[in-house]
């Protein structure tokens, strides 16, 4: 992406190197761990539980704030994620402008090991996430070195799509989608409030889409390749394909985020269409999505 010249975001609250309390800091000979809390990421659920109890059953785990220094490779995904942050807030004021609403911008979350957050705690091994109680994403940066490493989806539009995932997540916050969803779900069976958050996670990926396609148009962000980093991404967040990962077999009753196809599908039409109209996930017949 080329992003020099371009404005920092203001609403970041970084708290690297703060005491989370009770943290992991995710080091080598655990893949099993950050596998699964990759497929926690892309696959929804409670991510805020994905960990809980398993700090004192990692061997090598240790306070992420005990000797937390950011290395140069780190303080250039701050800067980034920041200057991301600002290219979702100005693509998101103007088509909420468009819609005669004004955007409010989400706070992003930096930090290191682990935090607290208005959903609870959050712990670097969860992988990035969006809490509707503090309107603020969160994120451990070094993620982006696991999603790379354990996934082999690589690249500065692949990470961009991760945090215009979140944001998207806000706008449907915003827009009184997220909360309108999280209360029909409240009263479905299991089976049926997975597929409702698939038609959630699908949305959020067709936001970042839209957002992509109107920040190349505001600022010429994209480059030959980054399309392909980002879609390449989204086929391997798929739950089929983590789920085949992990376990070698795919359960399609639990999938909570979308196929690799599907999310392929609605990331890229959003980032053909930059249509906001164009992302009604809700209506589509499930087996058409």
């Amino acid at each position: 992406m080329k992003l020099d010249g371009r404005r920092f975001s203001n609403n970041v609250d970084d708290r690297r190197g703060r005491s989370g309390g009770g943290g992991l800091k995710v080091g080598g000979g655990i893949g099993a761990v950050i596998i699964a809390a990759l497929i926690t990421w892309a696959l929804g659920g409670d991510p805020l539980s994905v960990l809980s109890g398993m700090s004192d059953n990692i061997p090598g785990a240790q306070s992420a704030q005990s000797s937390y220094t950011p290395t140069a490779q780190e303080e250039e995904l701050a800067d980034f994620s920041r200057k991301i942050l600002a290219g979702t807030e100005d693509v998101w004021t103007e088509e909420f402008r468009k819609l005669g609403r004004e955007y409010e911008p989400p706070k992003m979350v930096l930090y290191s090991g682990s935090t607290t957050s208005g959903c609870g705690t959050a712990q670097s091994a969860m992988g990035p996430f969006y809490c509707s109680a503090d309107r603020a994403l969160y994120i451990d940066l070094s993620f982006f070195s696991q999603m790379r490493q354990t996934l082999g989806a690589d690249g500065d539009f692949a990470y961009a799509y991760v945090i215009a995932h979140e944001v998207g997540h806000h706008v449907q916050y915003l827009l009184g989608t997220l909360d309108e969803a999280h209360e029909q779900m409240a009263r479905m069976s299991e089976a049926d409030a997975n597929r409702m958050s698939v038609r959630i996670e699908l949305q959020a990926d067709f936001l970042a889409g839209v957002w992509a396609n109107h920040d190349n148009r505001m600022f010429g962000s994209l480059e030959p390749g980054d399309l392909e980093e980002a879609l390449d991404a989204a086929q391997k967040i798929g739950d089929d394909y983590l789920q085949k990962q992990a376990r070698g077999y795919a359960l399609p009753e639990t999938f909570n985020h979308g196929t690799s196809d599907q999310r392929y599908r609605w990331l890229n039409r959003g980032l053909r269409t930059g249509d906001i109209r164009q992302g009604d996930t809700f209506s589509v017949p499930y087996s058409d999505l």
